[in-house]
């Protein structure tokens, strides 16, 4: 498949959730000069997955266009812990814990990051530095209302739920980096858009000068939530060929798009041929075998990706066009909604399961009855078999 060429425009569109304040202004900047950018990482976790990789891709990209890139090692920030997409505070790290979990990140990483050609740095050798009268004058460039505007915040609030003082200030740090940085650019998830705005505020404080903010997607996992290991739906960086192979195999079909575009350097116009393939009744396997052997070999080699692409095809694919299937008593359903019946048999999540049923795949035999309503009660008289996609379940007395 052709390869992406990745210039301005394609950066500052593909896999981009949006660019704050605006596109073409950073676009006209990067085409008179090289721009200063970063993204900024807390090492919370040891385990980099496919969602991760989208912002590293993004970064990467940056640095291949000769910007200057800097990753930010956030050794200041996670001592206090962001609480970004949760309803309560984070724990803290020791220092022990943060070099541990930053030199097993660095490792992963290098699986998507050019090294040579990114700075690293660490934002605890100015934080650290900071006085009290340093950290007061700091909060004075913003108010408590500007602060408790993340949506988190106002959930708790409305919960009545407690807010620390430590995480108001968990965006006026982050914020400050850009302005020790003196950078043109930040990136990141769209779940960190209010931290990054704050160093744009600062930035504009300070130096006087813009600052921009990109902002990436957050893909969904396997069972069509979001990827995370809290919901162990993810695809690991470092997962073995046979098992990343598999994984991919289990995405839902309107994700094959998405994680082309995200996820791979294929070039867009054959990802547009795909897409136009599938809308008029191509069967989606063929593009989501596609996009598993691609994502695989990136990871991995060509060879290891033949081999986990075979031993699919050899020990799942062909034991479901054989028939094969398994058995489950009538009373094991019965009183059970169409939704519930569905993820039990293919264990996966109730989300998975209503977008399985709302898509076509579940068919009731014989009379290859289609249903369609994920809540209705699920009717065992007279089944005999349920089809679900390609799998058969047998039921019995």
């Amino acid at each position: 498949m052709k390869k992406a060429t990745f210039d301005v425009k394609e950066v500052l569109t593909r896999g981009v959730a949006e660019i704050l304040p605006e596109r073409t202004s950073l676009e006209k900047l990067m085409s008179q000069r090289k721009i200063k950018l970063y993204l900024g990482i807390d090492p919370t976790g040891s385990e980099l997955h496919l969602g991760h990789s989208v912002v590293l891709r993004k970064l990467n990209q940056f640095a291949q266009l000769g910007h200057q890139v800097i990753l930010l090692i956030g050794n200041g920030t996670v001592k206090i812990g962001d609480p970004t997409g949760r309803d309560e505070s984070r724990p803290t790290l020791t220092d022990k814990h943060i070099e541990k979990n930053f030199k097993t990140w660095q490792k992963q990483a290098g699986k998507v990051l050019d090294f040579s050609q990114i700075e690293i740095r660490r934002n605890g050798d100015w934080l650290d530095k900071l006085t009290m009268v340093d950290v007061i004058k700091l909060m004075a460039k913003t108010t408590v209302q500007q602060l408790i505007e993340r949506d988190m915040f106002q959930e708790r609030i409305k919960k009545g739920h407690p807010i620390h003082g430590h995480e108001i200030m968990y965006p006026l740090l982050q914020g400050y980096d850009s302005v020790v940085m003196d950078v043109d650019l930040e990136l990141g998830g769209t779940d960190q858009t209010f931290n990054m705005m704050m160093g744009r505020q600062l930035q504009k404080i300070y130096h006087h000068k813009d600052k921009w903010v990109l902002t990436t997607p957050i893909i969904n996992g396997t069972d069509g939530q979001k990827m995370s290991k809290s919901y162990n739906n993810y695809v690991a960086l470092t997962e073995n060929p046979i098992d990343m192979y598999g994984k991919l195999m289990r995405i839902s079909d309107d994700m094959i798009i998405e994680y082309f575009l995200l996820l791979t350097d294929v070039h867009t116009s054959e990802i547009a041929k795909m897409d136009k393939a599938m809308r008029v009744g191509e069967n989606p396997m063929t593009f989501k075998k596609m996009l598993a052997f691609t994502i695989t070999e990136q990871y991995h080699s060509t060879k290891e990706a033949q081999k986990a692409q075979d031993h699919f095809e050899k020990t799942i694919q062909n034991k479901e066009v054989s028939g094969e299937s398994q058995s489950v008593k009538q009373s094991e359903l019965k009183g059970k909604s169409n939704f519930q019946v569905v993820a039990q048999l293919l264990k996966v999540s109730h989300s998975q399961a209503r977008r399985l049923i709302e898509q076509g795949a579940m068919t009731l035999q014989p009379g290859n009855v289609k249903i369609t309503a994920p809540q209705d009660k699920f009717q065992t008289k007279n089944v005999k078999t349920i089809k679900i996609g390609r799998q058969f379940v047998k039921l019995i007395d």
